[in-house]
């Protein structure tokens, strides 16, 4: 599977790459915000995106929404400091399919990941064949 992370930190980037590798994905490519990420998810087709809120040039909540003008299906998980519920509210709306707070543990991520990805297979397996 492979796996874009979005953050412009590239501390929170190398502990996902971690957190991922230590669950067996290796395909991972990285950008730095979210203008980076719309370059990369068009050259790289992720499977799967982690997602900062707060980063520079283009936010992203903007990232998500654009992302799903034109893919529904993409599994996004926003990774972020931002954990008012009005805030989580607004990323739901926008097409996240899961959220996990900064600071987080491996084992947070890692089930959300999980998570996700069951809850996708499982939405897959069910649409109706178009």
């Amino acid at each position: 599977m492979r796996i874009l992370l979005v953050d412009d930190s590239r501390t929170i980037r190398n502990i996902q790459k971690n957190t991922l590798k230590t669950l067996g994905f290796t395909d991972i490519a990285e950008a730095s915000d979210g203008l980076e990420a719309l370059a990369a998810i068009a050259k790289e087709r992720p499977e799967l995106m982690l997602v900062d809120w707060n980063m520079p040039n283009m936010d992203g909540i903007t990232l998500i929404r654009k992302v799903r003008e034109s893919d529904k299906g993409l599994p996004i998980i926003m990774v972020t400091t931002e954990s008012e519920k009005s805030r989580v509210i607004e990323a739901v709306k926008a097409g996240v399919n899961n959220y996990v707070v900064k600071p987080f543990t491996a084992e947070t991520l890692a089930d959300k990941i999980k998570q996700t990805i069951a809850k996708m297979s499982a939405a897959a397996a069910t649409a109706p064949a178009s």
